[in-house]
């Protein structure tokens, strides 16, 4: 059955996926993206093709009016964690607060204007680490929030707007809590395109933390893939986690990026011969830095999903796409 889907945060890198997963499944989707330093607008053309597509240039916070729809699939936020703690870089605290936390509650307001028979569900991106780090095995859909940053914090306030707003103004909701995406058109600030960048211009990476921390690595493909099966096969009023198959230090993420990039060069037992010290800064810390986030997604399993995405296949692939498309 086709659907009506707002998505939010259209332009942004997951947003994006989702955006084309959604057109793909023939949706009639408006896209509402407010174009900040994150979004790339050179998307519009290949979405602008689609007949079913018609996009709004709008900040969240400004959107009192919803036509009739199946799905707000919110994916506009703040998202660098490193921003959220240092108001000297792009965007501060107060711009977190105002995108996922203020936005959140913008929303849920226009949804709550339409009839009560006649509501659209809010399907909502979270964040693994509002659950906060864990050492050893993962956190489910009912363990308790424990958000580290300013970043987590915001998207925890989000969650607890919804329930909120679910119980007393009977406003339903979906709320997926992803685990760390990754692919192709994510922006320079996260670490496999920022590392393909440092090294492009012979800079080297910053690691933080002696790249000790621990991530759960999911292709953004994979990820609007699951937003499929939830909008099709989910029911309203829960959480669904999301995770990938591949869980690795940082560092040995780091390492696999710089193998990738000199693959050509002389090889030393199946890998190029290469010293890291010579291509990474590991004297670098990030405040409140989480050891380890890990989810268990079985409850969205036993919907039919599942991550397709081999990671070191699509690594490779991201590393020659940025070895010979220099993205700023």
């Amino acid at each position: 059955m086709k659907k009506i889907v707002y998505i939010t945060g259209c332009l942004g890198f997951i947003g994006s996926h989702v955006t084309r997963a959604c057109l793909k499944k023939n949706w009639y989707v408006r896209g509402i993206d407010k174009c900040t330093y994150a979004a790339n607008e050179k998307l519009l053309d290949e979405f602008k093709d689609y007949e079913n597509f018609a996009f709004e240039k709008k900040d969240i916070n400004n959107i009192s009016f919803l036509h009739d729809c199946d799905f707000v699939i919110n994916l506009a936020a703040e998202t660098h964690v490193d921003n959220s703690i240092y108001n000297d870089m792009i965007v501060g605290d107060d711009q977190f607060i105002q995108t996922n936390i203020k936005g959140v509650h913008s929303l849920l307001n226009a949804i709550r204007k339409k009839p009560q028979n006649n509501r659209p569900t809010l399907l909502h991106f979270s964040t693994d680490e509002v659950y906060g780090d864990i050492l050893q095995s993962s956190y489910n859909e009912n363990s308790q929030l424990k958000p580290s940053n300013p970043y987590s914090a915001t998207k925890a306030a989000a969650d607890m707007l919804i329930f909120a707003w679910s119980r007393t103004y009977k406003v339903p909701y979906m709320i997926v809590r992803p685990t760390n995406n990754y692919g192709l058109g994510q922006y320079v600030e996260k670490l496999v395109p920022r590392c393909c960048k440092n090294l492009s211009i012979e800079k080297k990476i910053p690691v933080h933390n002696q790249g000790e921390p621990v991530r759960n690595w999911l292709n953004a493909k994979d990820t609007a893939q699951a937003v499929i099966t939830i909008a099709e096969k989910g029911e309203t009023g829960n959480i669904y986690n999301i995770s990938g198959d591949y869980e690795d230090k940082n560092i040995n993420i780091v390492k696999k990026i710089i193998n990738e990039f000199f693959k050509s060069s002389e090889q030393e037992d199946g890998f190029p011969k290469i010293d890291y010290r010579d291509y990474v800064d590991l004297d670098c810390s990030r405040a409140g830095q989480d050891v380890r986030y890990a989810v268990d997604d079985s409850k969205l399993r036993s919907l039919g999903w599942k991550p397709e995405c081999d990671f070191d296949q699509e690594i490779s692939s991201i590393v020659d796409f940025h070895k010979n498309n220099f993205v700023w």
